[in-house]
């Protein structure tokens, strides 16, 4: 059985991978809508919903590679 310490440093590992990605888009949106300025800040919607279902992806990703190394 893994080490219980070596799983929670992975899921840490997620959860910072996840904020850091939300960070970014975030970001990269409030940015545009600086930039370019608009009534209803588009950029900052996109930006945060499109890296919200990018870090999950993530999350899909590395808990299935993590469960194939399991087996």
């Amino acid at each position: 059985m893994d080490n219980p310490l070596k799983q929670l440093g992975i899921l840490s590992a997620i959860g910072v991978q996840m904020a850091a990605i939300i960070a970014v888009g975030t970001f990269v949106g409030v940015t545009l809508d600086e930039k370019h300025p608009n009534d209803t800040n588009i950029f900052t919607l996109i930006g945060s919903l499109f890296s919200v279902i990018l870090s999950i992806y993530f999350v899909i990703r590395r808990v299935i590679s993590a469960s194939k190394d399991d087996k």
